[in-house]
């Protein structure tokens, strides 16, 4: 390359140059933005608790059948309805980018690979979510690996397309959503069941241990919990020391009678 020598040399240089790397650029701004959507999507779908919001408090103001009632209303709301909206629309997302990247015309089967995708990772989420972000990102990124890779373009024609038939996939598309709705609510009934068993297992453990430590039974132990949160004794010289003693697994055995509480 010469050395420009005139002003004009110059800026023929610069505008040559700006030819040559523009491609170069554009596939980079490209890729880094696909990239970090990528990020964005996998993360938030392979979380267990998609929506971090706990609508339940709003109940906490109220008490008796009205505190129960409202609560299993916005347990409706959060896990019936805003949920599998936000299920329903990182689906769509992925079948698009399917549409978009591969060089599959077929829009039913991306449809239904986005669901089964979806689907997987929302099972796995419940199990591990390092797992669970490893296949949410496998996809995507394996679909933008081999668009790089071939001869494709980014297919406009075949998203004009599925957009002229979305009135016939919408039907399919439905079901396909109302699935994953119902996988959702078993997944998270599953959850909170063993969550609930575990809890009381732990509860009942630590029952028993402070009944032996203040030598009394695991009933009247359990009852003067769940009446004023401390243990009745009797005026022995050791009470003091007794008291000290299981002041800590009182605090937890509370802790964990009002979370039951709250999630009942």
């Amino acid at each position: 390359m010469e050395i420009p020598r005139t002003s004009d040399e110059l800026l023929a240089l610069i505008q040559d140059f700006g030819r040559e790397t523009y491609p170069t650029l554009m596939a980079i701004i490209a890729i880094a933005v696909y990239s970090g959507f990528v990020f964005m999507f996998y993360r938030v779908l392979a979380k267990k608790d998609l929506l971090t919001l706990d609508l339940s408090k709003y109940a906490d103001d109220f008490g008796g059948k009205v505190k129960k009632y409202l609560r299993s209303i916005l347990f409706v709301v959060q896990y019936i309805l805003v949920i599998p909206i936000l299920i329903a629309f990182w689906t769509l997302v992925l079948a698009v980018i399917l549409t978009l990247l591969s060089e599959s015309s077929d829009h039913a089967r991306n449809a239904l690979i986005a669901t089964s995708v979806v689907g997987a990772v929302r099972i796995l989420a419940y199990w591990t979510e390092d797992l669970s972000r490893d296949v949410a990102k496998m996809l995507p990124f394996a679909v933008l690996g081999v668009f790089l890779v071939g001869s494709t373009s980014v297919q406009w024609n075949e998203f004009e397309a599925l957009m002229d038939n979305l009135p016939e996939l919408a039907r399919s598309f439905f079901s396909s959503l109302v699935l994953l709705a119902i996988l959702e609510i078993l997944l998270r009934i599953t959850s909170t069941i063993r969550r609930v068993r575990r809890k009381r297992k732990r509860r009942r453990k630590m029952q028993g241990e402070i009944a032996q430590a203040v030598g009394r039974s695991v009933d009247d132990v359990r009852a003067d919990t769940k009446d004023d949160g401390s243990l009745n004794y009797s005026a022995d010289a050791d009470a003091e020391e007794i008291q000290e003693a299981v002041e800590e697994a009182i605090g937890e055995l509370l802790d964990d009678i009002s979370d039951d509480v709250q999630g009942s």
